[in-house]
C-alpha cells in the first residue's frame, strides 16, 4: 500500500509538473532583457529613449504558480498625456504570481479595486473602468482625484456613482489608449491604437505613431493579451462565435447596456442610493459606471456574463477555460466594462509580490512566430499609394521581431525597419524617393512575405 500511495504521489506531481509546463499561463509571456523603450513628448513626433528594458525580464515557475518578472513598460512608445498629466511610465520592477490552476469562486464575487487588476503579456498593467473620482452627495460635486476634494467619509468610503476612467479620461490617454498612474504604465481598455479603430474618438494618433499591443482583425480569434488577478486568461476583441468554437469568428460583446434613465436615483437593481447628478450634457449617461445594466443574452454565446466573460474554446485552451474578452463595439470603440469586471469571476488574489519564496523552475522559451502563422499573418501598408510616408501594420500580436526592408524593383534596399515583439507598426519615410513601384519585404527566419506598394507624389 505504501509503495502504491507513494506511485500516485508521484504520479500526481508529475502531472502537475506536465500541466504547469504546458500552461498559457507560462508560454505566452513576452521575453527580453535587450531591446529598450520610447517615449513622445508633446509636440515632438520623435520617439526619445527611456533606456528602459520593455516587457518581461524574467518568467519562472512551480507546480502552481507562475512568476512574472516585469518593467511594467511596453515596446510600443508611450506618450504624450496632453491632460496635464505630470507622469512618465517608469519601471515598475514588479513581481506578479498567477496560479497556474485558477478556480471559479463559489462565493460572492470579488469586486475589482483601483490600481492594478492584471497584467497583459507584455507585462504592462491593467486597471479597471475606474479612475478614483466619484459623485459626493454631501457637496453635490466630483469628488477624489487630481484637482477634487476628497471624498465624504474618507477614501475607503463606498462611494454610489463612480466616474467612468474611458469617457473621462480621454484627453489623457496615448494613442496605445494608455497612460501613467505615478509611473505605472497602464490600460483601461483594449490595448489597440486609437487611429486604427472604425470610428476614431482621439486624434492623438495624427501626430504619434498608431501602434498598441495588437492590431484588431475581424477574421481571426483575438490573441491571448494577458491575465487577471484571478488567474484566468483574457483575450482581444474577437472569438468563436459560440462556446464551443462553432459559428465562425465574432466580435465579442459586453453584456451590459446603459440604463433607460434620466435621473441618478437608484442602481440597476432597484436599490435607493444617494442621489447623483441628473444626466445632462456634462454627466452624460456613461459618465458614471452605475449607469449601466447587465442584461442576460441566453441564446446568444457571443455575449459575456456580468464578470466580462465566458466559458469557451480558444486557440490557448482547446479544452475550454472561463476567459474575459476585451470589449468593443462594433467601430471598435471600447465599451463598458472594457476587460475585467466589475468583479471577479475566479477566486481573486493580489499578484503583486516582493520576493519568490518557492522552489521554480526558468521558464526560457519563447511563443515565437511558426510558419503557419506567418504565412497567415494581416499585413497592412497604408497609404498606398503614398506620398511622403509609408506604414507597415500587422494585424493581431506580434510575438518575435520581425524586419523589414523597402525596396526597389530590383532589389536593392533602400531602408530598414523592426517590428518589435509586442508592437504592431514600422514607418519608411518615402519623401525623397522617386515616384514608382516599390517592394515592402517582412521577414522572420527563413520565411519571406512582399507586397508592393506605389510612391507617388500629392498634387
Amino acid at each position: 500500500m505504501k509503495k502504491t500511495h507513494l506511485s500516485i504521489l508521484a504520479f500526481s506531481l508529475f502531472g502537475l509538473s506536465v500541466q504547469a509546463q504546458l500552461s498559457p499561463a507560462i508560454t505566452q509571456w513576452m521575453q527580453n532583457t535587450t531591446e529598450t523603450g520610447t517615449y513622445y513628448v508633446s509636440g515632438n513626433s520623435t520617439p526619445i529613449s527611456n533606456n528602459l528594458l520593455v516587457n518581461c525580464q524574467k518568467v519562472e515557475y512551480s507546480a502552481t504558480s507562475v512568476y512574472i518578472t516585469t518593467s511594467g513598460i511596453p515596446s510600443y512608445p508611450t506618450g504624450p498625456f496632453l491632460d496635464g498629466n505630470p507622469s512618465n511610465a517608469q519601471d515598475q520592477s514588479a513581481i506578479y504570481r498567477f496560479t497556474v490552476d485558477p478556480q471559479q469562486n463559489s462565493g460572492t464575487p470579488t469586486t475589482t479595486t483601483m490600481g492594478n487588476i492584471g497584467v497583459f503579456v507584455n507585462g504592462v498593467s491593467l486597471f479597471d473602468y475606474r479612475d478614483g473620482v466619484a459623485w459626493d452627495p454631501t457637496t453635490g460635486a466630483l469628488c477624489g482625484g487630481p484637482g477634487n476634494a476628497p471624498c465624504s467619509g474618507g477614501p475607503n468610503a463606498i462611494q454610489a456613482w463612480n466616474r467612468d476612467a474611458i469617457p473621462a479620461e480621454m484627453a489623457g490617454f496615448d494613442c496605445s489608449k494608455g497612460h501613467p498612474a505615478m509611473g505605472n504604465y497602464h490600460h483601461h481598455q483594449n490595448p489597440s491604437a486609437f487611429k486604427l479603430d472604425q470610428q476614431v474618438v482621439s486624434t492623438i494618433c495624427n501626430l504619434y505613431d498608431a501602434d498598441g499591443l495588437y492590431a484588431l482583425d475581424a477574421s481571426q480569434h483575438a490573441p491571448l493579451i494577458g491575465f487577471a488577478y484571478d488567474g484566468f486568461p483574457i483575450y482581444g476583441a474577437y472569438g468563436y462565435k459560440n462556446a464551443d468554437g462553432s459559428g465562425g469568428i465574432e466580435r465579442i460583446k459586453s453584456g451590459y447596456s446603459l440604463r433607460a434613465t434620466t435621473t441618478r436615483t437608484h442602481h440597476a437593481d432597484g436599490t435607493d442610493v444617494a442621489d447623483g447628478p441628473v444626466v445632462d450634457a456634462t454627466y452624460f449617461l456613461g459618465y458614471f459606471r452605475e449607469d449601466y445594466a447587465w442584461v442576460s443574452h441566453p441564446n446568444d454565446e457571443d455575449y459575456l456574463d456580468e464578470h466580462n466573460g465566458r466559458f469557451c474554446l480558444t486557440p490557448e485552451y482547446p479544452n475550454g477555460t472561463y476567459a474575459y474578452f476585451c470589449t468593443v463595439d462594433s467601430d471598435w470603440n471600447s465599451t463598458y466594462p472594457y476587460a475585467v469586471g466589475p468583479t471577479f469571476y475566479g477566486v481573486y488574489s493580489d499578484a503583486g509580490v516582493s520576493t519568490i519564496t518557492e522552489t521554480t523552475t526558468v521558464y526560457t522559451g519563447t511563443t515565437g512566430i511558426t510558419d503557419v502563422a506567418f504565412a497567415a499573418m494581416d499585413i497592412t501598408i497604408f497609404p498606398n499609394p503614398a506620398s511622403d510616408m509609408i506604414a507597415v501594420q500587422i494585424g493581431g500580436l506580434v510575438v518575435d521581431n520581425l524586419q523589414v526592408r523597402l525596396m526597389d524593383l530590383s532589389g536593392k534596399v533602400i531602408q530598414k525597419a523592426t517590428i518589435k515583439t509586442g508592437s504592431t507598426i514600422a514607418y519608411f519615410d518615402v519623401q525623397s524617393l522617386y515616384e514608382g513601384t516599390y517592394i515592402v519585404q517582412i521577414i522572420h527566419g527563413n520565411n519571406t512575405t512582399a507586397q508592393k506598394v506605389i510612391v507617388m507624389r500629392a498634387e
